[in-house]
């Protein structure tokens, strides 16, 4: 069966899947049905809104469904009823269980931001560059009830650099998980797809990251805290303490040095440069934030602000 004639389900939240279901639409694939979150409260004034995916699902006219669980008999009624031939599932938020899974024809897809068995779970993205890893992709598996951990139908190669945060390498993934997405579902119509088990010896993990974890731990070598200053831009956001002040640090660039300081101190402060030390060599910070405050370069931010050597940050 063509994927244009193909009865599919989409399954997906974020704005990672919205190309991935706007190239399902120029393709001509009748999508039965677009289940996604239901919608959430947001932002200081807790105004409700919708999923980026619900957004566009009704800007092309597809019928939406938005479970607060996939595991009731309703949503299992709901699915069925919609005979599909196949799920596209695409940082939906939720594992499908057994009998859901079970339903399409054709079996369903997950295409995942890591090339696998690397980076299983929800912030694969992050990690890869928290990690300094020189290249990472798009998986696109059949889905069993694990994490990640269907067999792999194909993949597709990002490189990564030294400048990337996980925010531009995130648009970057998800639109090639679009192309990959096109890819394998013209390979399912060819029969030209093997599945490959994945090597779960190789498996790692990407845990979902909350707000506390964007703290900086100055005892980290230079490198790895630049690195994880871009992996978690822009969310949660690294942050470091100066006494009370919370200091939010958007960019930095590594310095080396034979300086030996306690990590966290600030070593100079000029009028346009501001250095801590780390577990090796300098951190030069770029793009600095306090708390309820503007997001300034460090030469600005140092005009009104002096952070004086022997600082302690932490």
């Amino acid at each position: 069966m063509s994927p244009e004639k193909q009865r599919i389900i989409f399954m997906g939240t974020p704005d990672f899947a919205v190309p991935s279901l706007t190239a399902l639409n120029k393709m001509g694939c009748e999508v039965v049905l677009v289940v996604t979150q239901p919608d959430r409260p947001k932002g200081r004034g807790r105004k409700v809104v919708y999923s980026p995916v619900k957004q566009t699902a009704l800007e092309l006219g597809y019928s939406i469904a938005q479970p607060a669980s996939v595991k009731t008999s309703e949503f299992f009624d709901l699915i069925n009823s919609c005979t599909p031939d196949l799920f596209v599932v695409i940082a939906f938020g939720h594992i499908l269980p057994k009998n859901i899974l079970a339903i399409p024809k054709q079996g369903a897809i997950n295409l995942h931001a890591s090339l696998l068995p690397k980076y299983r779970g929800p912030a694969p993205i992050q990690w890869a560059v928290i990690n300094r890893e020189n290249k990472t992709g798009i998986t696109a598996m059949l889905m069993d009830q694990g994490l990640d951990t269907g067999d792999i139908l194909m993949t597709s190669e990002i490189d990564i650099s030294s400048k990337d945060t996980s925010s531009l390498l995130h648009d970057r993934l998800a639109l090639a998980a679009s192309d990959l997405l096109i890819k394998t579902l013209s390979g399912l119509e060819a029969n030209t797809l093997t599945p490959v088990p994945q090597d779960n010896s190789l498996a790692t993990y990407a845990p979902l990251l909350k707000k506390k974890d964007g703290r900086i731990d100055w005892s980290k070598s230079a490198e790895d805290i630049e690195a994880f200053i871009r992996g978690i831009n822009p969310w949660p956001g690294a942050f470091t303490m100066n006494g009370e002040k919370r200091l939010k640090i958007f960019a930095a660039d590594v310095i080396a040095s034979s300086i030996k300081q306690p990590p966290g101190t600030v070593v100079g402060e000029t009028r346009e440069h501001l250095f801590v030390a780390t577990g090796k060599d300098l951190l030069s910070i770029k793009e600095i934030q306090e708390e309820s405050g503007k997001r300034h370069n460090i030469k600005d931010y140092l005009c009104g602000c002096n952070i004086r050597p022997g600082t302690i940050l932490g």
